[in-house]
């Protein structure tokens, strides 16, 4: 094929955006089944994932305004429906989806939310019953953080003012539902904590649906009743309706009339508590009295006559000091005895008999020692004496006494034992017992 029979040649490019007006022209709008898979979430605030099936992918972004619209947080591995249209970047020539909402297959967004937040907020702590405040037993001001116009409001105020006609009730009128209603909760909130004018607080709402009731399942709303430094009541719904704000609040009343009777105490039972708290401190202080008169009593009889008691005193002072003139002689007695007996023992160990016992001793010792050397040096002269008669015996000059001669070679001086050793007209040195002889060699025999 030539190159005219080919016709028009594109650029990439330009069969790129071909190809990305045909896909959104066609595919403008669809819903895709799928599991999500390498979720990512950049600093941008946009979602990217994959979305596939056991055969098949596709890459899927939500872009931020999207994304704030979801009410669950997206996970690997979840099973979601999307709805957007099919896209093109053109850059990677890549084909993917551009969502406009998303919801969990199986379970509605809402619900996985609501699990999703749960589970979180339980793990940090702010479910845990040591954060728990007690109710103040008999506050005198109740805040209420509720819809102004509702049927909650009017049942709380008729039980309270019912229960105790004394009771402030101050009211934080808010929206209990749609977009900015939770954050209206939280101004009501830090508002009764910031001014300190109540005891404690109450919020919640009618019966309604989950969407209804949303607002009471915003984190924000949670970590704000986390915070809070009084007491939070959550009322929220019926019975059977759970919230966030159920878990984290100090105390879960199941109605806003339930609430109401949970934070004031009823004028009647008071009266009745306090009639039966007069009672037992009646029978408590009369028992007190009694056990008091008794033991009055019975120190009376002990006491008997107080001057006979006080004659007694004088009676028990005076064996004693009695007693203690006795033990004091006595030990007198006994230092006096043992001063004495040191007084001798230092007398017969005078300074000058302690000198003349060393002097003596010195004196001995010396005598000992003299005689010690002497002994000594007698014995070693003795053993001078032998040695050296074995000395004189061994000495070439007792040799020469007995008329033997020493001859030695002139001039080298060398001891001669055979004639060889010198010739005729060598000079020879005989060494005799007293002097010696110097001589000329006129023969040598036997050599």
């Amino acid at each position: 094929m030539t190159r005219g029979q080919i016709g028009n040649i594109l650029t990439v490019s330009a069969l790129t955006r071909e190809i990305k007006a045909l896909l959104e022209g066609n595919f403008f709008e669809v819903w895709v089944e799928g599991e999500i898979s390498n979720l990512r979430f950049p600093d941008s605030g946009h979602v990217y994932f994959t979305l596939k099936d056991d055969f098949s992918q596709i890459r899927a972004v939500l872009f931020r305004m999207q994304a704030r619209i979801i009410r669950f947080l997206p996970r690997d591995g979840l099973h979601v429906i999307c709805g957007g249209r099919l896209s093109l970047y053109e850059k990677r020539g890549e084909y993917q989806l551009i969502l406009e909402t998303m919801e969990p297959k199986g379970v509605g967004a809402l619900q996985l939310a609501f699990l999703q937040l749960k589970e979180r907020l339980q793990k940090e702590g702010l479910f845990d019953a040591v954060h728990k405040m007690p109710l103040p037993r008999f506050p005198q001001a109740v805040g209420i953080v509720t819809s102004p116009t509702g049927a909650a409001i009017r049942d709380m105020i008729h039980i309270i003012h019912r229960r105790s006609k004394s009771v402030r009730i101050v009211l934080y009128p808010v929206r209990v539902q749609g977009e900015g209603a939770s954050s209206e909760i939280v101004k009501g909130i830090e508002f009764f904590n910031d001014q300190k004018a109540v005891d404690v607080i109450i919020i919640g709402r009618g019966g309604g649906a989950l969407e209804d009731l949303w607002a009471f399942n915003e984190e924000v709303l949670a970590r704000a009743i986390y915070r809070s430094r009084l007491p939070v009541i959550s009322a929220v719904g019926h019975e059977t309706d759970y919230t966030i704000s159920d878990f984290v609040a100090d105390l879960r009343a199941p109605t806003p009339s339930a609430a109401a009777e949970l934070v004031v105490r009823d004028r009647t039972e008071v009266k009745i508590a306090l009639c039966h708290l007069t009672d037992r401190l009646e029978r408590q202080v009369l028992q007190v009295l009694q056990e008091q008169r008794t033991g009055l009593s019975h120190l009376t009889k002990m006491l008997a006559d107080p001057k006979s008691r006080i004659e007694e005193c004088f009676l028990k002072v005076d064996d004693l000091v009695n007693q203690f003139r006795v033990l004091g002689t006595w030990s007198l007695r006994r230092k006096r005895e043992a001063w004495m007996h040191l007084s001798e023992r230092l007398f017969l160990r005078t300074p000058f008999q302690r000198i003349k016992e060393v002097r003596a001793f010195i004196s001995d010792k010396e005598r000992r020692l003299k005689g010690n050397i002497n002994h000594s040096v007698e014995i070693r002269r003795h053993k001078v004496s032998g040695m050296q008669g074995r000395l004189d015996s061994l000495s070439p000059f007792s040799v020469l006494q007995r008329g033997y001669s020493i001859t030695r070679k002139i001039p080298s001086l060398q001891i001669l034992r055979e004639a060889a050793s010198v010739m005729a007209g060598d000079k020879v040195e005989v060494r005799l017992h007293r002097g010696c002889l110097i001589c000329s060699v006129e023969r040598a025999e036997g050599s």
